[in-house]
């Protein structure tokens, strides 16, 4: 997912045509009742859609085909709900769908999303009766777990059968499991009293029975604008993929990603059985600075600073609880706990800003006989959204690579592998702490018109040996850095065949800017395609992404992941390259990527990478799964043989040295829980074969001590 410059030029002017029209289309809702808020909130997306989108469709037969499909599919993917008849009353309204939009109708959702909900209420209330008979785990039967192929019920027979097998599926795993856990007491203690089969049989059924349970717990707390939303968003992505509708909850944790902070008393929560409990007390927040509040309490009752009357939030909706719980940095707020023990407590918290750590950038001094290297791990391109100059991406690798340059590093590894992305803008700057200047990323806008973005600061932070690793899961962002990299020839490029492969920009748009009155509250915002960027030799990431100059196998590479494995995905193509000049810092470039290729053939670890790989692939294509007990414990235990040989994957030690920076180690003393993340993330760094040939990489990538930091002649 990436987030691009809401207020640029570009997009001002795009924008501006709309707003004028807007202006004169009437979009007030003082005569409108709170119903008919969904009427104009499909009135106003689709009207933004079609003047905004970087590619509209058109709203017509086909594209009312693909709302009806993902719509009906969305809701009941697994076939468990609906049936053959409840589908073929949907089909008549198959093309109609596009008319409905234009005329603000709502027949279909209506009768799609009432109709979910009798079924719903059916499956709730024949689910205990399902969990309330013994499972026979002697007979033969076998559940095929291809749903997309499979057909829907005929009846109501029928759709019971199916939510016996399921629920015979899903128990027979936790059945297992308890049967181990029983074979490994008795194997540790001769006098252990085993319990029976029957008694575990019951035990799986009712922990099956539970976790259904809380599902149609969650469920029941969902309302009309929760599905409203759900339909909204199947007819925004039939534009493309990262096309949106945030409702105003999904878009505070849109802004929470996006920045890597909250202002609350930090603290993840979870609604289990009408209970909000504590299942995490982020580092460093109010809550974990006060340790007055552990995992597992549960919160009874919120009382506002200055209110004399406390609000239960038993029962409540989740998220309206957490509306009450959090609040802006410097207030407090009186929380009353119920321990695990039973007893109850009033604690009073001042909300602060809570910074979530994993979101940011963080560093490690690698140590490989006498030389010393760097490594910068980035989950995302994050930045605030209210302020850019508080906190991004950009201005923290620069003060990573400062810290450790300090430490004499002599090559940086950047690690982007799973970064999905972020802003863009930082990562333009991000590029420019490897560069004198010149293009980084090239934008093109619905009209065609293209932009060019640009370092323009001659300030190299880092002209040193440059790595940067990759997989199927680095998107957006992270490829326009890599690709820029990898255009200069900057830096050699490590990792799956391919990186993930979205060449979109999207823009957040808050929806009530178009509304003259609002009586009906927060319209919430939509993130939308505006742009496509290109790398500067003109080619698009879309659907390509960036390609390794070192290919490495991984978990990944035979599973579908990616851009190009989602509905509706815009074209990849290419215009014209932007004026750029090769980096000629390198002596031996080619030299060390050949050299590379050469050892990754050798090495016996990625070969039983690759075979893991494509061991995963074919388990994953199996369909059929047995639901007799005897047959599922000895496919287990032939999975368990076969999978032994790829034990050594994780026991692999590249026999390389991590420490943290001064300055860390110096928070770690207060902060326990930081370094044991820092000590698992070093122990995962030391069984990494990536990380291994990164450093070898960088080891034989030799400086052109006269050039370095130059540019060559050379122009494209």
């Amino acid at each position: 997912m990436i987030f691009m410059r809401i207020m640029k030029k570009n997009f001002k002017i795009l924008f501006l045509a709309v707003f004028v029209a807007a202006a004169s289309c009437s979009f007030t809702t003082k005569e409108f009742n709170d119903p008919d808020k969904d009427k104009l909130l499909l009135d106003l997306i689709t009207y933004v859609l079609q003047k905004g989108h970087y590619d509209a469709q058109d709203i017509d037969d086909t594209f009312s085909e693909g709302v009806y499909t993902d719509f009906i599919n969305g809701l009941d993917p697994l076939k468990r709900y609906f049936l053959a008849s409840d589908i073929e009353e949907f089909s008549a309204y198959k093309t109609e769908i596009d008319d409905q939009i234009k005329n603000k109708e709502l027949t279909f959702f209506n009768l799609v999303y009432t109709r979910f909900n009798e079924r719903m209420d059916e499956i709730e209330a024949i689910y205990p009766e399902i969990l309330g008979t013994p499972f026979d785990f002697s007979a033969k039967e076998i559940i095929n777990v291809d749903y997309e192929h499979l057909k829907y019920a005929t009846s109501k027979e029928e759709v019971k059968a199916r939510w016996r097998q399921q629920l015979k599926f899903s128990t027979i795993s936790s059945y297992y499991d308890l049967v181990e856990e029983e074979d490994a007491n008795f194997k540790a203690k001769p006098d252990y009293v085993r319990k029976t089969n029957k008694e575990l049989e019951e035990k799986a059924r009712n922990s099956s029975k539970t976790s259904l349970g809380e599902y149609f717990d969650f469920t029941n707390d969902l309302e009309r604008k929760d599905y409203f939303a759900i339909f909204l968003n199947t007819i925004v992505e039939e534009f493309d993929p990262h096309t949106n509708y945030f409702a105003p909850p999904d878009r505070d944790r849109f802004d929470l990603q996006m920045s890597g902070k909250l202002e609350g008393i930090g603290a993840r929560l979870q609604k289990k059985n009408d209970y909000i409990n504590v299942v995490e007390v982020i580092s460093g927040g109010p809550a974990w600075r006060g340790e007055e509040i552990e995992v597992g309490d549960v919160i009874m009752k919120v009382r506002q600073a200055g209110e004399q009357d406390a609000v239960s939030i038993v029962g409540m909706r989740i998220d309206d609880a957490v509306k009450l719980i959090k609040g802006p940095k410097g207030t407090q707020v009186t929380l009353t706990i119920k321990r695990v023990d039973g007893s109850m407590e009033d604690i009073t918290i001042t909300r602060d800003v809570v910074e979530l750590e994993e979101t940011w950038a963080k560093s490690t001094v690698i140590e490989k006989e006498d030389k010393t290297f760097g490594l910068i791990n980035l989950p995302a391109f994050y930045f605030d959204m209210e302020n850019y100059k508080e906190r991004n991406a950009a201005t923290d690798i620069k003060k990573e690579i400062i810290r450790l340059k300090d430490e004499g590093m002599e090559g940086l590894v950047l690690d982007l592998r799973d970064n999905g992305g972020g802003s863009l803008r930082t990562a333009v700057d991000i590029a420019g702490l490897f560069i004198k200047e010149g293009p980084v990323v090239q934008v093109a806008s619905s009209g065609k018109n293209k932009e060019v973005l640009e370092d323009k600061n001659d300030e190299i932070v880092w002209d040193g040996p440059l790595v940067i690793l990759v997989n199927e899961l680095s998107a957006s962002a992270s490829e326009i850095l890599a690709a820029a990299m990898q255009d200069y020839k900057r830096a050699i490029i490590i990792g799956s065949a391919q990186s993930y492969g979205k060449g979109t920009v999207q823009n957040l748009v808050d929806l009530n800017q178009w509304l003259r009155q609002n009586d009906l509250g927060d319209m919430g915002a939509l993130k939308l395609t505006t742009q496509k960027f290109y790398r500067v030799n003109g080619g698009s990431t879309q659907l390509e992404g960036v390609k390794s100059d070192v290919v490495m196998p991984d978990r990944y590479s035979y599973i579908d992941v990616g851009e190009r494995d989602y509905d509706n995905p815009l074209p990849y193509d290419k215009i014209d390259a932007a004026d750029y000049t090769i980096w000629d810092g390198y002596v031996d470039f080619q030299e060390t990527i050949d050299k590379s290729k050469a050892r990754m053939a050798q090495s016996e670890q990625l070969k039983l990478i690759d075979e893991n790989a494509r061991w995963v692939k074919k388990r994953r294509d199996e369909m059929e799964v047995t639901l007799n007990f005897d047959e599922y414990t000895a496919e287990i235990e032939k999975r368990k043989m076969e999978t032994k040989k790829f034990d050594a994957i994780d026991t692999y030690d590249n026999q390389l040295s991590y420490r943290s920076l001064p300055a860390e180690i110096a928070l770690m003393k207060q902060d326990t829980t930081l370094r044991e993340k820092r000590k698992r993330w070093h122990k995962n760094l030391s069984k990494d074969i990536y990380v291994e040939e990164a450093v070898n990489v960088l080891q034989d990538l030799k400086i052109n001590n006269i050039k370095a930091g130059k540019v060559a002649d050379i122009r494209h």
